[in-house]
């Protein structure tokens, strides 16, 4: 299986695996989901005037991923941790992207959503988080419109990149949001895709909780 064939099947296995989860019993953290969550319209759960509720830290032990940073996640979320896969193996183009490989993904199905956030690390400790972020964009198939923009998240400093992905699968184009940080053990990037333009919409509030709020482990 190519890079690009399972690049662009990806939407269709997150929605059979949305669909699956919705079939199961109504156990754990995901019936408080439901109970604690404000509706929206659309049946999706947000937090009042766009700002992401505080739901835990992620990057330390415990915490699902362990990570040379940590953040805030917005409630509800679920962090766990991901192993890369060989370089060369058959799913190797998911769990890679550019100079950095995929280490923890943070579901938001508990949240009402249909998406990720997904940390992703590198092991040159000497790049920086401009290099790390330009390389990920780079390796990012049908990549367009990017705009990079510098900020800090206390004294730590960060660099953000806003683009767009269009999917063939799919024939519409999709926003995207990344930001990475450099640390002692290399930088690492936070990813925030999404089924649709919709549904990144709806999780841009998680994603600026975890960019605000953002430190050295």
């Amino acid at each position: 299986m190519t890079r690009r064939t399972v690049r662009a099947l990806a939407p269709v296995l997150l929605l059979a695996a949305v669909a699956l989860t919705g079939c199961s019993s109504g156990s754990g953290d995901g019936g408080k989901a439901k109970a604690d969550a404000k509706p929206l319209a659309s049946g999706r759960a947000e937090a009042p005037g766009r700002t992401a509720v505080k739901g835990g830290t992620v990057g330390g032990s415990g915490s699902g991923c362990e990570l040379p940073v940590d953040f805030e996640l917005a409630q509800h979320w679920k962090a766990k941790a991901v192993v890369p896969d060989e370089a060369g193996s058959e799913f190797a183009a998911l769990s890679r992207q550019g100079p950095v490989a995929m280490v923890c993904e943070i579901d938001a199905k508990p949240a009402g959503h249909i998406g990720f956030l997904r940390v992703w690390q590198g092991d040159d400790e000497g790049s920086t988080a401009r290099r790390a972020l330009e390389g990920f964009v780079k390796a990012e198939e049908n990549a367009s419109e990017i705009a990079y923009t510098e900020t800090t998240a206390g004294k730590l400093a960060v660099t953000e990149v806003a683009y767009t992905v269009h999917s063939k699968l799919m024939d519409e184009s999709r926003p995207v949001h990344a930001f990475a940080v450099a640390t002692p053990k290399g930088p690492v990037v936070v990813h925030l895709g999404g089924l649709d333009a919709t549904e990144h919409e709806g999780m841009l509030p998680a994603f600026e909780l975890a960019k605000g709020t953002v430190r050295l482990g």
